[in-house]
This record gives C-alpha cells, sequence and structure tokens, in this order.
C-alpha cells in the first residue's frame, strides 16, 4: 500500500541528496577526454582539497569507500607489512579483514565499541616497537557503527611521542564535510572518504587524500596494485583529466556539493552537525534510553547509536516504525546486531528535519512497545531553541 508524503531517510549514509545536487547530475554527459571535461575534472580535485584542508594530493575513484581503503593499503604498503590498527567498531573491523585478505598483517588493540580511539594506548603500543615494525596505524575519524569519533590530532601527538615512523592512515568516509577534519594540520598520511555522506552525493565516489610522505613511500613498497595506482592518477590529474573513464555526472554533483559546503561555510556545516548530535542525544536521554557510545566528548555529530533495553529487539522496533511512520532508521552491525538502531542526523538537514525524525523515533518507540519515557522529541526542542543562532 502506497505511504503519502515523505519518506524519511535517517540512516547514517546514504544520505538524502538535495535537488541542487540532483539537477547538477542530471546533466548531460559529455567526452571525458574532450576539452570541456577538464574544467569539471580540476574543479573536482582542486575542491576537494579544500573539504580536506590539504595542499596535498587527493585522488577520485570510481568505487564505494571499500575501494578507497584498498586503495589506501596497496599504494602505501608491502606484503607482509605490520599496520596497527584500533577497533573502534563494525567498520574498523571490515578494514582490519581487507588488511589480512590483502596480505598485510594487522595487529588489533580492540575496544567495547562505546568511545573512539585512544590515543594512550597506541603511543604505548609503539613505544614498545623499537625495530619500527608497525608500518602504518589506521584509526576510523567517525566509526558509522558506533557514533564514536576519534581524536585523530591526539593519535597524531602520540605517534610523534613515541618518535615513531609510521604513517597515519584514516577512515573519514562518514566523517568528512560533517565533521572537522584537517588533513595538513593533523599531520594525516592517507585519509579515506567517500560521496555518499556529508558530501550529500550517492554513493560511487571515494577518495584518498595523500600526503607527500605516503606519495614517496609508494614508490618502494610492493604490493601488487593497478586500477588503485596513486602514481597513474597524478599525470592525467595535473590537467583535470584521469587514466580511465570518470563518473563523469558524480562529479558533475560533486562540485555542486563543494559549492554548497562553502555557500555555508564549513564551520557552520560542523557547528549545524554538532548541534543536532547533542539534541538528538537530549531526547535519548530523555526516553530513559543509552547512547551506545558512553565516552563523553567522543560523541558524534554525523549519528547517534541508541541502545535498547534487554530483550528489546531493534530490528523490530526499526520495521515497526518504517510501516507506521515511513522512517528508515540505521540498524545495528555484528556484535551490536538488534540491539541498537542509528539515526543519522547529517548531509543537508535542518532543526525542522530533524524534530520530524525524532517525532517519528518516538511515536515508533510507542507503537513497538519499548519501553520509555515520553517528551524527548519536546527534549531535542528545547536543545535547539537554547541553542538557535
Amino acid at each position: 500500500m502506497r505511504q503519502p508524503g515523505q519518506h524519511f531517510l535517517q540512516i547514517p549514509g546514504p544520505s538524502a541528496v538535495p535537488d541542487r545536487i540532483l539537477k547538477a547530475i542530471g546533466q548531460q554527459t559529455i567526452d571525458h577526454r574532450g576539452p570541456d571535461f577538464a574544467a569539471v575534472g580540476k574543479t573536482a580535485l582542486d575542491g576537494m582539497k579544500s573539504i580536506f584542508k590539504t595542499e596535498q594530493h587527493v585522488f577520485i575513484f570510481p568505487s564505494s569507500g571499500t575501494g578507497a581503503w584498498e586503495a589506501a593499503l596497496v599504494n602505501a604498503l608491502s606484503p607482509g607489512d605490520k599496520v596497527l590498527m584500533y577497533e573502534t567498531g563494525h567498520f574498523a573491523a571490515m578494514w582490519q579483514s581487507m588488511a589480512k585478505k590483502i596480505g598485510l598483517s594487522p595487529e588489533v588493540i580492540t575496544s567495547d565499541w562505546r568511545g573512539g580511539a585512544d590515543p594512550d594506548q597506541i603511543e604505548a603500543r609503539l613505544r614498545q616497537d623499537t625495530n619500527h615494525a608497525i608500518k602504518a596505524v589506521c584509526v576510523v575519524h567517525n566509526e558509522t557503527s558506533t557514533g564514536s569519533v576519534s581524536p585523530i590530532h591526539e593519535v597524531r601527538k602520540a605517534i610523534d611521542a613515541a618518535g615513531h615512523p609510521a604513517l597515519l592512515m584514516v577512515d573519514s568516509i562518514s566523517g568528512l564535510a560533517s565533521l572537522d577534519f584537517q588533513f595538513d594540520a593533523w599531520g594525516v598520511d592517507v585519509c579515506i572518504s567517500g560521496s555518499q555522506k556529508g558530501l550529500m552525493l550517492p554513493p560511487g565516489l571515494s577518495f584518498n587524500a595523500v600526503s607527500d610522505k605516503a606519495m614517496e613511500n609508494a614508490k618502494s613498497v610492493t604490493m601488487p596494485r593497478s586500477y588503485w595506482d596513486w602514481h597513474d592518477m597524478v599525470g592525467p590529474n595535473a590537467t583535470g583529466y584521469f587514466p580511465y573513464t570518470p563518473c563523469t555526472n558524480l562529479l558533475y554533483g560533486l562540485n555542486e556539493a563543494i559549492a554548497m559546503l562553502h555557500e555555508e561555510g564549513l564551520d557552520q556545516v560542523f557547528a549545524r552537525h554538532a548541534r543536532h548530535g547533542a539534541a538528538t542525544r537530549a531526547a535519548v536521554r530523555a526516553w530513559g534510553l543509552d547512547v551506545l557510545c558512553a565516552k563523553q566528548g567522543d560523541e558524534s555529530g554525523v549519528l547517534t547509536a541508541v541502545l535498547l533495553p534487554e530483550g528489546q529487539s531493534a530490528d523490530q522496533f526499526r520495521a515497526t516504525t518504517l510501516a507506521h511512520y515511513n522512517i528508515s532508521l540505521g540498524n545495528g552491525l555484528s556484535k551490536v546486531s538488534d540491539k541498537v538502531f542509528r539515526i543519522g542526523h547529517l548531509g543537508d538537514f535542518n532543526d525542522l528535519m530533524l524534530m520530524a525524525t525524532l517525532s517519528g523515533v518516538e511515536m515508533g518507540l510507542a507503537k513497538a512497545g519499548v519501553p520509555h519515557q515520553s517528551g524527548g522529541a519536546q527534549a531535542a526542542m528545547e536543545h535547539l531553541k537554547q541553542t538557535a543562532a
């Protein structure tokens, strides 16, 4: 049966695509080797440098974020290399699995999935590695499965304090363009991202931001690579072109997205996401439920993962809420499967959209019979009123 009105896509990505970007994507495809394409490609490549806040290299691949994970690993490392990986959640664990599959030797610092990476643990392990066997430290900036943020600038300080030469590799697939990220200032060597989160695009583009140190290192590593090779990109990218067929229409959309982010102002974008995250957590507390991220200061402005009481099915709650209120919420992944649901509040999103989302969640809790207190949406509204610009 048809449900009237707008469907609320409140998963933590893909995020809803604004009309401006849809219209840009809908332009006619042009010859990707012709003279008109150069401006499209150069605008996208230079524009992404402004989003990563870097003067170094940015590469754009036609792929999901998983492809960008692989591109980062195969360009920066050799078979058998040891990498120190901090497991903050499901996606950090998936990156570890990939590292193992392609012949690397991941060493994992585990956690309870309720906070970001601990720089002190990273520093302590690197201090023990006196032979510098560890070639890279891999950390997820915004863990999409848990709603926890890792302090990347503090991780860099930890690596430096240990006097260790390891590369700092960061997954900011769901953090970039929603949370502050400063590639150059924070001393990141490789950052991975994707198009379908804060950049407000459909899936299909992924990114590697790469430091000069990592580019130099890529000349001597021996991991097999072809499609993902950074050095094959450098020459064509210099004039706005690519070594193979690019996603031309998604690049149209990317250029529109970059323009929209700068029209609002990146600092305002980050503040908006932080404010919506705080309002959502106020709602969760008023419902008497727990936010999965328990470490104060690590909570995400991109999404909020909510723990349901023992014995309650998060998947059944989500199904009930979808059926009755036409709202899609994110599911729990791997070891928090059916225990949590995730509210996405990222991308092209405003106060009224958040209030509609939280009202739908609150009605869904009641409809599904989940024990809770009423008034969460009201608590969020009070927070928004008190913090309005």
